[in-house]
């Protein structure tokens, strides 16, 4: 694997556009893998490592939502939020980066457990960076440092969940330092978690709850809405075994007894269905439409 995706280093002169603006570029930049082409939106997509059901539910709807679109998704490869955005991208055939606290090769990866996820991106043709050259171990003084790459390298951060004090909010000031957009997920009063995004909506970032308002947040175009036939016939297998399950309204729970579906893999399904507009959430049950 190692050989297969080389290391290059980039100069300064050779860094991604948005990242020669910042005030701190890197010197330099060791990618491993394809960057993608400058004409994408970079979206960097931000959480805890301690994320809640509905963190990675928003988290997996909204950059689902932005399938086929010319949108790149950066993240930290960090547990929680990071991989679920990396493996949300991979599966909606969007170009992911990863920007790591460690040299990009697979010995100097950390954490451990997402060496796997590492070369999925690097085998869809994404890529690995690092301010540090391969055969760096990973350090916590490094990964604040690799958060202004991040923000730096992005057009926009999307923050979904945020405590209070946390280093997710590290990424959202530069950020701001930047004078890139910030994007803001709110959530429940009542959770630690959505302390952080709530106070970032407080001082101005632009609240995304829905597709439709990351794609106005981002420039995008509104998505049309498929035509039903043409969306049923583009489903995968697991999707058509949630619609036969569905021919009356079911909770998440009967739904997945019905279905003997694993629950990330049901949830993934009927985000399809729903943008797809082939099923609806009404009162705690989903229904086909």
């Amino acid at each position: 694997m190692e050989a297969m995706f080389t290391t290059r280093r980039l100069s300064a002169a050779q860094l991604p556009p948005l990242l020669r603006e910042i005030a701190d570029p890197p010197d330099a930049l060791y990618v491993r893998g394809r960057l993608p082409p400058s004409s994408h939106t970079f979206l960097t997509v931000v959480g805890p490592r301690r994320h809640t059901t509905y963190g990675k539910t928003m988290c997996t709807r909204l950059i689902t939502g932005l399938a086929s679109r010319p949108v790149a998704i950066v993240s930290g490869l960090a547990l929680g939020i990071d991989a679920i955005a990396h493996r949300t991208a991979l599966e909606a055939g969007l170009p992911t980066v990863a920007v790591v606290g460690s040299g990009p090769d697979d010995a100097s990866l950390y954490p451990r457990t997402h060496v796997s996820l590492a070369q999925k991106i690097l085998k869809a043709g994404g890529c690995i960076v690092s301010e540090d050259p391969p055969g760096t171990p990973a350090a916590k003084w490094r990964f604040p440092r690799r958060n202004r790459i991040m923000a730096g390298m992005a057009h926009a951060v999307l923050v979904v969940e945020a405590a209070e004090k946390s280093g997710t909010l590290i990424t959202s000031r530069l950020a701001l330092d930047y004078n890139r957009d910030v994007l803001a997920v709110p959530g429940s009063a009542l959770s630690p978690n959505s302390a952080g995004t709530h106070r970032l909506l407080k001082e101005g970032a632009a609240l995304v709850a829905s597709v439709e308002d990351l794609l106005e947040a981002l420039g995008l175009p509104a998505a049309s809405s498929p035509p039903k036939a043409a969306a049923h016939g583009a489903l995968p297998p697991e999707a058509h075994t949630v619609l036969a399950a569905l021919r009356e309204p079911l909770t998440p729970e009967a739904l997945a007894e019905k279905t003997g579906l694993a629950a990330e893999i049901l949830n993934r399904q009927l985000t399809l269905l729903e943008l797809a507009g082939l099923i609806a959430h009404h009162h705690g049950t989903w229904l086909r439409r």
